[in-house]
Formats: C-alpha cells, structure tokens, sequence
C-alpha cells in the first residue's frame, strides 16, 4: 500500500469513528433515565423491541437513523425522529418495522416523525413488504402541530396509506404496547391484526382528563381503553398479551404462517465476496475532494468476484456503466467516474462531470437494463453535467434529457449510494431522492447540494458585496474573506451528510463496507414486488 492510500484510509476511519459515536447516542434515545424507567415498568425499549422480534443472527438495515439530527434544539431534540424502522426478517419472512421510542418525548409525533413513518410505510407499499407497527406514543407532539397536523404529507396521510397498504393486500400488524391515542388510535385498528399489552396498552379518540372535561364522565384509563374492555368489550383488538415479550412472540407465530406471494423474478444465483478486498475501499476515496480516484476500483470491491461486465467501455467515459452480481443478484450499475480521461477523440473528460457521450450512454444502458429486467444501483460522485459553449452547441442539455428521462420511467427498482459529492442535476440524473429510488444512502464522504461550499460561496460573497457597496460601505479585501468564510461554513453545514439524514433525503449513513447488504437486502425486498408496468422513456427517444 501507498502512502495516499494510508492517508485516504486513516481518513475515511476518522469518518466512520464519528458516525459511529453519533449512532451511539441516538440508540439511547431520550436517555439512560428514561430507559431505566421503562424496564422499571416491565417494559422493552423500542430497539429492544426489535431485537427481540427479529430473527437472530439474521442481518437488519435501519432506515432515518440520523432523522431529525439537530434539527429541534428549543424542543430537547428529536432522536432519530422518535420512531426506529428497520427492514429485518420475522420468520424467515423479510418485514419493515416501525416502533415508537417512548423514551423520547413518550413517543410524541414530530414533524420528521410523521416525515420517517411515511417514507417507511411508501417501502412497504413499493416493495409488498408487511409492516409491523409497536405502538407507544402519546401522540403529536402539541408545540409543532401546525408542522404535523393538516397538510397532504402529514399525520393523516398515514392512515390513508394504511388504507392503501390494505387495499393493495399487503399484510399490516399492530402491537398496542404503550399509549395510543387521539388520532393515532386509528393506526392500528387500520390494520390487519392488532394485539395489545394488558395493564400498559390503552387506546381511546379522548384519555380520561379530556373525556372528564369534554362531557364530565369520571373513568380511568384502563377501563377506558385498556386489554380488557377492547379484547373483552369493544373487540377493537383481536390479541389479548400479558407482557412486550408474549406480544412479540404472537406476532412471530403469526409470521411464521403466511404464505408466500408472487416475486418479480429478478435473477439470483449463490453469491460469493468480491476477489477484490472490500476494506480497501477506505483508502481508495481520497482524503480531498479534488483528487481524482478510479470509480472502477470502488466497483471491484462491491461486486461478486470482482467481475464486472463493462457496456460500451471506450465511449462516454466519464459514466461507468455494467454488469455484475451483488450477493448473487444480478445488477446493472451506472457509475460517475473520477477521474479525468481521454476519449477516443483525444479530448480530456473530467472526472465527475457528465458529457453529452456520458448521458447517451447511460440512457442507453438504463433501457437495456429494463428490457432485461435488472434492477439498478447508481453510484453517485458527481459536480453536475459539462457547461460552456462546445457542451452547450452540442447539445448537453437535449442529451441529460434523454438520460433523466430514461431514468424516470424506469419500471425495474433503482437503488442509489452517493459516495463523494451530489450536486446539482447531477444529483438527479444519479437517482436522487427525487426519482425514487428504492433505498438512497451516503457513505460518511457524502455531500448533496445545488453546488459545491467553495463555489457557492465565490457567487453568494459577490452578491453580499454588490449588496452592500450599494449601501455606501466599503469592502476590504479583509472583509471580503471574512464574508466569504462565513457564507462557505454556512454552506457547508449544509451539505454535510449528516444535514441530508437529519432531513431523511437519503434513508442512511453508512459504513462502505456495508453496502453490499444494503443492496442484497434491498434488491431481496423489491422481489415481492411484481413489475406490472411496461418500460417507456416517453417523449425523449435515443
């Protein structure tokens, strides 16, 4: 090894470090207290919910962990959004999770909390996976209703999905394991089997202080709404449990007895590591972003064998596009290359930009990839699509058309990583969250925004200034750094990956080293889902 590859390396595990640290505090949730106090009642965590329900031994992705990271400091913070998702096995059967964490506000509905429930329920509904509610939560969270209440993505929209997912036969099970009240009491009586926990499951539209208040009925909560009257009384639920763990267990009986559905078909044969070592990944992404790397390095390491079928390997280069296998599944990949290369023309291409060939090419490759039905996973390093005059006369713009709209007309499942930086068009000719794929993630190296800090700030700082000479002041070239500097860490906040977490537009952070699960389990969960729409790239044709 090199010594750039050691600093890339030493770098990269600084990043990961980091991450690692975050994660740790948000699985404690609102805290060591208030765990403490749920194990004092008899009860399980949220994260211990999931443990227990899920198969051992079996590998878990989580998605929105880093949801709502910084994002309500004057309410005490939203840890991962106040609800865990994960997509994991019950019974052998692959299954997306949503349990409220009731250590963080009593699992109150902020926005992102609606925002995360949401995306989680549109995978299930995407992919026919079941989805399991663990219901604890006291509902929204008051101070920010207007953010969470009335509007087309907000708290109702849950229960109209929840409609859908029953309409569409995808099968929906709700454990009452904690409080559930007010509008949420519709979630899991909207599903397709509901249980409860007796003595701290209770659901009712009013709790015993508003009913006392509304229509001055003195009553307490457990003969309100607890196990006993809606098991016994009101047959709203159909599981009568004694405790978390009789809860759990039922629903993995359940589980283990559903049937099978049909499956896309997508192809598989036993899959095998790739020859390649996968840890050297971290010492091939520089520890700068204006070094150039070989994207082809980063694509050995993935793939199976380290064997990937290259599509018109000498053409538009500055896009990498191809065949292979990720844990056995078959895989069409489209790829930013970084660095700088020569076509066969002799012109200089470069790295992370795309051409007019690059956007041909990959139009080209993205139907391919439909005709034979191939899921795809775009690897996303990309500073956005080639400007200037030659760009503009031969026509960029007409060629990123075609590339985005076979893109979004793709009808086989798209999953997308973005390694190093996601800017502008770029981000959406990649399959940014826009284009919907399947699972989006970012490696601890990622960066999403309309342009990089460095150049946003250069544009922004002339603005400032022009803004403030009109004014009568003067502009030192002191005062212009100063601006400068303060506009570009402004910027650059912003583009952190952890900003674009926080805010769910990619569904993770992750380890490199663990995206091949990331896709082998994702391209696994979008084979429940039959293909029933024909390929068209529209009005845009190649």
């Amino acid at each position: 090894m090199d010594i750039e590859f050691n600093k890339n390396e030493d770098k990269m595990k600084l990043l990961i470090s980091s991450m690692e640290k975050k994660l740790e505090k948000i699985y404690l949730g609102g805290g060591k207290g208030r765990i403490d106090k749920m194990h004092e009642q008899g009860k399980l965590t949220a994260r211990e919910r999931i443990a227990f329900l899920t198969d051992k031994g079996t590998d878990t992705i989580e998605i929105g962990a880093f949801a709502g990271d910084g994002m309500y400091p004057d309410h005490g913070g939203c840890p991962a959004g106040g609800t865990i998702v994960v997509i994991g096995y019950v019974s052998k059967v692959q299954c997306i999770i949503v349990a409220n964490d009731a250590t963080v506000k009593a699992g109150a509905w902020f926005p992102i909390t609606g925002k995360k429930n949401l995306r989680a329920q549109e995978i299930a509904m995407e992919n026919r996976l079941p989805i399991i509610y663990l219901v604890d939560s006291a509902g929204v969270y008051l101070p920010l209703q207007d953010e969470i209440f009335p509007d087309k993505e907000h708290f109702g929209r849950i229960f109209r999905n929840n409609a859908r997912l029953s309409g569409m036969g995808i099968l929906q099970i709700s454990a009452v394991m904690g409080s559930c009240v007010a509008g949420g009491a519709y979630l899991p009586i909207m599903s397709d089997e509901a249980m409860i926990v007796d003595k701290s499951g209770s659901i009712f539209l009013a709790g015993s202080y508003l009913v006392k208040a509304a229509i001055g009925e003195t009553i307490d909560n457990e003969t309100l709404g607890g196990a006993t009257t809606h098991c016994e009384i009101s047959g709203v639920t159909d599981y009568k449990c004694k405790d978390d763990q009789d809860c759990l267990t039922r629903i993995r009986n359940i589980m283990s007895k559903v049937g099978s559905f049909d499956k896309a078909g997508f192809n598989r044969i036993e899959g095998v590591k790739p020859a390649k070592d996968e840890k050297d990944i971290l010492g091939i992404i520089p520890d700068a972003r204006d070094k150039q790397y070989d994207m082809h390095e980063v694509i050995y390491r993935l793939v199976d064998n380290s064997d990937f079928e290259e599509y018109k390997e000498g053409y538009g280069q500055s896009i990498i596009c191809g065949l292979a296998r990720v844990d056995g599944w078959s895989i069409g990949i489209v790829a930013n290359q970084r660095k700088v290369v020569k076509s066969k023309k002799g012109e200089m291409q470069f790295g992370g930009v795309i051409y007019s060939d690059s956007a041909d090419k990959a139009a080209r490759f993205i139907m391919n990839c439909n005709q034979k039905k191939i899921p795809l996973l775009f690897l996303q390093d990309v500073t956005g699509f080639m400007v200037g005059s030659r760009s503009e006369h031969g026509g960029i713009i007409k060629d990123g058309a075609k590339m985005v709209n076979a893109m979004s007309n793709s009808v086989v499942p798209k999953f997308t990583v973005v390694i190093g930086n996601s800017y502008g068009a770029g981000n959406y000719a990649m399959c940014g969250k826009a284009y919907d794929p399947r699972l989006i993630v970012g490696w601890p190296t990622a960066q999403i925004a309309v342009m990089g800090g460095a150049q946003a700030a250069k544009v922004l700082v002339q603005i400032e200034i022009a803004s403030l000479k009109a004014k009568g002041e003067e502009i030192t070239p002191e005062k212009e750094a100063e601006l400068f500097n303060k506009i570009k860490d402004r910027y650059d906040s912003q583009t952190s990956p952890y900003y674009a977490a926080s805010r769910l537009w990619v569904d993770a952070i992750i380890n490199p080293t663990d995206t091949r699960k990331w896709i082998s389990m994702g391209v696994e969960m979008a084979n429940n889902s039959p293909i029933t729409k024909q390929y068209n790239v529209g009005i845009i044709q190649t």
